[in-house]
């Protein structure tokens, strides 16, 4: 009996030339597996394509709800952004397919899972230390870092390949952007995005929405509900993260917000440039964070803020499975307890402008911040705060103004 091979399948060329590959160069029964993280009309044909190629199975695995639950939430209650700008889409959600292939592999008894990401970018790493932390004694086969076997350079060397045997495939030799999308966001490299001097060219690139100078010129008024730092209600409908963040797709892509041109730091040391298309995403970062200004108290979202940079890095780099993460995770988790309320917001033109934000569970005293203050706070208290607040400064002013008179 043949040796099994997961493959994380996807459809395109890389991945449907390398059916033939691993049983050609391995000997392997292939059985791909199709992760759905929300990629669209990108599964439509799927099945007969694998077949064609020479699977002997495919396993179309819908994991969205637990991508949304699982991975998404808690890097939106974190505030997770990588260098900034980057909201994890991709990130996200290799995690969440290296589980499922992996289980696929232990349901099938499978020897082996194959990935079709490059030796050059940050995807083998994330696929890899997911693998390695969650079945250790499955082979991984990296085809794109095995020059000695791989021999293709080119999509004409991948259709070469397939014709040669007896598999023709609508693909053809023109060049695109490199796109990685799923419920979250999409992401594009390639073409004039590989010079960073170049303007990217939003006519042919953006997927999910518009730019802001072609968005409507008028509002789009939004109102949220969170509880415990999780979407329940849109525009007062009660609906699962999944939908909410579908439904915030559509509005943030019609208003062009969530548009990102960034050059990031990939783990393995080298500068990529990408635009990412992030719609729902941007406004449901922002709605959190909106609320969580009302309820967090000011140390807590320091420490808060410090945390989820490093639960950013940590999640960019692969390290999902690991005793860290979780931690981080856990504090987070802690400090959702009384996110509670509503968030309303305004999108226009690519802006996300506040419209008022109530919680039950809200820090804000409106006595306190006015300028009419009431009885909690006296005025004359600053006086003894500010002089014990500031005696580190006033001890070296008076130290060093005695050193220089010496």
């Amino acid at each position: 009996m043949k040796e099994k091979v997961v493959l994380a399948y996807s459809g395109g060329l890389d991945t449907t030339a390398l059916i033939p590959w691993l049983k050609e160069n391995f000997d392997y029964e292939v059985i791909c597996c199709c992760i759905n993280c929300g990629q669209g009309n990108e599964l439509d044909g799927l099945e007969e394509r694998a077949k064609l190629s020479g699977a002997s199975k495919l396993y179309i695995e819908d994991v969205i709800d637990e991508f949304c639950d699982e991975f998404i939430m808690p890097c939106v209650q974190a505030g997770s952004v990588y260098e900034h700008k980057y909201l994890l889409g991709t990130s996200m959600a290799r995690p969440a397919i290296a589980r499922k292939l992996v289980e696929i592999a232990r349901k099938e008894n499978a020897s082996a899972i194959c990935h079709g990401a490059t030796g050059k970018g940050n995807d083998q790493i994330r696929f890899e230390l997911g693998i390695k932390a969650l079945a250790p004694d499955i082979k991984i086969i990296a085809p794109w870092r095995m020059t000695d076997v791989w021999k293709m350079q080119s999509r004409q060397d991948e259709i070469d390949f397939c014709k040669a045997h007896g598999i023709d495939l609508p693909f053809d030799t023109s060049h695109s952007y490199s796109r990685d999308r799923n419920l979250w966001h999409i992401s594009h490299e390639g073409l004039e995005l590989e010079d960073p001097s170049q303007e990217p060219n939003y006519d042919d690139l953006l997927v999910l929405g518009v730019t802001p100078q072609k968005a409507p010129d008028k509002e789009t008024l939004i109102t949220m509900t969170f509880e415990q730092g999780v979407p329940k209600t849109l525009n007062g409908k009660e609906m699962k993260v999944s939908e909410i963040i579908t439904e915030l797709n559509r509005l943030g892509g019609e208003n062009g917000v969530g548009i990102v041109d960034i050059v990031e730091n990939r783990v393995v040391g080298m500068k990529s440039r990408g635009v990412y298309e992030t719609p729902g995403g941007t406004i449901l970062m922002e709605a959190h964070d909106q609320l969580e200004e009302l309820i967090l108290d000011r140390e807590t979202m320091e420490a808060k803020k410090k945390l989820g940079s490093q639960f950013a890095q940590i999640v960019y780099e692969g390290k999902w499975f690991t005793p860290l993460r979780e931690a981080i995770q856990a504090f987070v988790e802690s400090t959702q307890q009384y996110v509670t309320g509503e968030v309303k917001l305004k999108l226009y033109k690519g802006n996300i402008i506040k419209a008022g934000t109530t919680s039950p569970y809200s820090l804000y005293s409106e006595s306190l911040a006015s300028f009419t203050t009431g009885e909690l706070y006296d005025h004359h208290d600053a006086s003894g705060f500010i002089t014990l607040f500031g005696l580190p400064l006033t001890v070296r002013a008076m130290k060093k103004a005695a050193a220089e008179k010496k």
